[in-house]
């Protein structure tokens, strides 16, 4: 994003970015309706590693976190 021109865009040290299909828009707001709700079962960062590991994005646990 920073490369892009937004200056203004952090909230930690590091960050992804990711793409989804507009045909799967709908599923993208109903996950973020109910995301507080999905979060009380499975932390953030626990299926943050999931949806890495799912999609098989490399990545060292080291450097994920702040």
């Amino acid at each position: 994003m920073k490369t892009k021109g937004v200056e203004a865009f952090a909230w930690q040290a590091g960050y992804g970015a990711f793409s989804v299909s507009g045909s799967r828009a709908n599923d993208v707001v109903a996950y973020i309706v109910r995301q507080e709700e999905h979060h009380q079962q499975l932390s953030f960062q626990e299926e943050y590693l999931q949806f890495l590991q799912r999609h098989g994005i490399q990545f060292d646990e080291r450097y994920v976190w702040d």
